[in-house]
């Protein structure tokens, strides 16, 4: 008699209702819901990759792209690859310079070329125009008539960065952004002192958007336990108040804030009605780090609190009672039994503030001055400039977007993404 293993393995497989058998049945099945739910997000996906993802890819290749000298001066990138750099390039160079300078002013393009190299040697740009006025009259050797005309054509240093800058993709941008430069021999180095803007408005954006997030949580967290703790129709009129800025134009809170921290404002009205100031020495709360502060954890506040509201409104009230009915001090129940429980509003709250606050514009921009201004301000400020200061926006925005990237996945490591609860 046959074993019961040989009898299963010579059994007939199991069948769908039409005949097809059913492991093949299922998985026929499973692609075709697959293909429903790809066809359902397609729309959401195509939307995305036009108006976030193609963007930013175009904003990190514009940041490194550099067709300008290339394009307007092709002989002449040609010609300079041979040259060692050691001493003034041969007639042959000359040549094609000259060449390029001709075609250049009949297209209007020798000045976006000039441009370009102006930006790495300043007074390149007049010497190159000059010289372009002049050159369709000349013939052949053109070394010495470019030396007579100007002696900043036998500059090594002119011809190194022109040689250089052929290059179709640079790091330049990005070392500016970070406040290094090329020096005069091709090395790295960093920039002067006095040019030095970036770097530190990089930190300064980042420990004002912790001191933010900090000064978030100590206001939200006691504002998210009362309305936890409330009867739900206390809770809900106080949750109106919470979500009331969010009915508010940014602008008008904002410009509510300059009115209120100016010198001339209320805030210092009624500190020296009371005495505490004098007239003369009233506090300056606005256009500086201070008003920056002020005005945008008000403003992201509300950020903070929901997440910790949501939380906080699902930890049943007799974990602390039961807490303290085994002996725990109030505040030993709180930190050992409730605060835990809160931790995940609690990093959700934290890591949408912080991430808001880095990249924040309008209010920085509107009452920061000089010292409360973020990295996004100055990046909107080059944004409105020229080809090379757009190519420098594009680095700035793409060293802060790579940062917050970054943090999200420090974050998510310490963390873990998948406990927060924002709501």
């Amino acid at each position: 008699m046959a074993s019961s293993t040989e009898r299963r393995g010579t059994a007939a497989p199991i069948l769908a209702a039409d005949g097809t058998p059913l492991k093949q049945a299922l998985r026929r099945s499973q692609s075709i819901e697959r293909r429903r739910a790809l066809a359902l997000v397609a729309p959401l996906l195509l939307f995305i990759l036009i108006v976030f993802v193609v963007p930013i890819i175009a904003m990190i290749w514009r940041s490194v792209y550099n067709p300008e000298i290339r394009e307007f001066l092709p002989q002449t990138a040609s010609a300079l690859q041979d040259w060692d750099g050691t001493e003034v390039p041969p007639e042959p160079v000359f040549q094609a310079m000259a060449a390029d300078m001709i075609v250049g002013v009949e297209n209007r393009t020798i000045g976006r070329a000039a441009a370009r190299i102006n930006r790495e040697i300043p007074g390149a740009r007049s010497t190159m125009m000059r010289t372009a006025r002049q050159v369709d009259e000349w013939s052949a050797p053109y070394r010495e008539k470019f030396i007579e005309a100007d002696e900043d054509w036998t500059n090594l240093e002119f011809w190194r960065i022109l040689k250089r800058e052929t290059r179709l993709l640079t790091p330049t941008y990005y070392l500016l952004a970070l406040d290094y430069e090329y020096n005069a021999e091709g090395e790295i180095a960093p920039r002067p002192e006095v040019y030095q803007v970036y770097k530190g408005l990089f930190f300064r954006t980042a420990w004002m958007s912790l001191l933010i997030t900090g000064l978030c949580v100590l206001l939200a967290y006691p504002v998210s336990y009362l309305l936890a703790t409330q009867p739900t129709r206390t809770a809900n009129l106080l949750l109106i108040l919470v979500l009331l800025p969010f009915w508010t134009s940014l602008l008008v809170r904002t410009s509510a804030w300059i009115v209120l921290l100016q010198q001339q404002g209320v805030l210092n009205d009624l500190l020296v009605a009371a005495g505490l100031v004098d007239d003369n020495g009233r506090l300056r709360m606005i256009y500086n780090r201070t008003g920056t502060i002020i005005a945008m954890t008000h403003i992201l506040l509300p950020f903070m609190i929901l997440p910790l509201y949501s939380v906080m409104k699902t930890i049943p009230p007799s974990y602390l009672r039961a807490a303290k009915s085994l002996g725990a001090h109030p505040f030993r129940a709180w930190w050992r039994v409730y605060f835990p429980l809160t931790l995940p509003g609690l990093a959700a709250g934290c890591i949408l503030v912080f991430i808001l606050a880095i990249g924040y514009y309008i209010t920085p921009a509107l009452v920061g001055g000089e010292t409360g201004i973020f990295i996004s301000n100055l990046i909107a400020q080059n944004m409105q400039g020229s080809s090379a200061q757009l190519k420098l926006a594009a680095a700035l925005a793409t060293i802060l977007l790579v940062a917050v990237l970054l943090i999200y996945w420090a974050f998510n490591k310490l963390v873990g993404v998948d406990k927060l609860k924002f709501g």
